[in-house]
């Protein structure tokens, strides 16, 4: 077998049929309403060993952060920080987070600094979507990539030297109310909205817990009954989200990323009766430009001829035959016995989906 038939069989038995196993309950959904946070900050980076920025509004905050200690600058006077960022700190708040709990920041430079490397960040405040401030950031960074420039103004520079993280970066002052205790029942969102798997779902809670305890809404959602007590709520949920669940095999589908060559044809394609036959068409054009020379007395001047030559190959093509209810080994198989490139995949089951023999939709990333 051949590397490139090699590629192509191990990219399409990617996703052969095999028996599928039961999820956990929690790997299946989320629990409606508890869900991360986004927070933003602005602030400086000081420290900076001559790769800070030249931004006026750099100057501008530094100005700032310093009448706040009671020092003015005079007017006119530019401070010139080349050991100064502005930077603006991001972070996810998780939930059921606690007023004093630390989580990690992200600091990315939105000037033209160079590096945040060895740099510190000064005291940020991280608010939220509703404008409240909902943690405190500060400490000094850790940057994963560098830099290095000579003389001759050459440079070269390994990963993202104007980012870096601070762990536990942040320490969070304000609580998120979460409606997890609230109303008589937790709602369940499924990851892959399914309704065969929300119907398994209410299944195997109402086999476990009772008759009536759970129903679905929709494709979604399903709600199962709960207690009012928090520390109930508690237990029972801990009980819930380890139940096992059988999903519902997804709906066919063949991917196509066209850029890696990447193929994944799912367990339930299958094509009808179909003929294919596909070949290579390759043109070549070489150029061979002449200089010609004029006689010694003609008075000429030199001149290049251009001399073109053009061929046209095409490689020998064969056809393969698809029968009925063809399924995906049977798929793999026909087009490895062809010998088939990624690229000549695409085609052949872009063709066949045109043509209304690929039972199955085609995704093209």
């Amino acid at each position: 077998m051949t590397l490139r038939r090699a590629f192509v069989y191990t990219v399409l038995l990617a996703f052969l049929a095999t028996p599928v196993l039961a999820d956990r309950l929690k790997d299946l959904t989320r629990i409606k309403g508890v869900r991360n946070n986004q927070l933003v900050g602005y602030g400086l980076v000081v420290g900076l060993d001559g790769t800070g920025d030249k931004a006026p509004f750099t100057n501008q905050t530094f100005r700032n952060m310093m009448s706040q200690f009671g020092i003015t600058l005079p007017d006119g006077v530019d401070p010139k920080l080349a050991n100064v960022a502005a930077v603006t700190v991001s972070a996810t708040l998780p939930p059921f987070a606690k007023a004093g709990q630390e989580v990690d920041i992200t600091v990315s430079s939105i000037g033209n600094a160079d590096s945040l490397r060895g740099g510190t960040l000064l005291m940020t405040a991280l608010k939220g979507a509703d404008d409240n401030v909902y943690a405190m950031a500060q400490g000094s960074l850790v940057v994963g990539g560098f830099g290095a420039q000579g003389q001759d103004g050459s440079r070269i520079t390994v990963n993202v030297p104007s980012v870096g993280r601070i762990p536990n970066g942040a320490t969070v002052e304000r609580e998120i109310t979460s409606p997890f205790t609230r109303g008589d029942t937790i709602t369940f969102n499924l990851l892959r909205p399914d309704f065969t798997t929300a119907r398994r779902v209410v299944e195997v809670v109402n086999e476990h817990l009772g008759p009536d305890m759970a129903y679905a809404h929709d494709a979604t959602s399903v709600s199962v009954r709960a207690p009012r007590d928090p520390s109930q709520r508690v237990s029972f949920l801990s009980i819930l989200e380890n139940l096992e669940v059988d999903p519902a095999e997804d709906a066919a589908k063949v991917v196509i990323n066209s850029r890696t060559g990447t193929i994944v044809v799912g367990q339930n394609v299958k094509v009808s009766p179909a003929g294919v036959t596909h070949g290579n068409l390759t043109v070549t054009i070489q150029e061979n430009p002449e200089v010609q020379q004029p006689n010694p007395f003609a008075g000429g001047e030199t001149a290049v001829e251009p001399d073109s030559q053009i061929a046209v190959t095409e490689d020998p093509a064969r056809m393969f035959r698809f029968g009925p209810a063809v399924t995906l080994n049977e798929i793999v198989q026909a087009v490895n016995q062809v010998g088939a490139a990624p690229g000549d995949v695409m085609a052949v089951l872009e063709a066949l989906k045109q043509a209304g023999a690929l039972r199955a939709e085609l995704i093209v990333i």
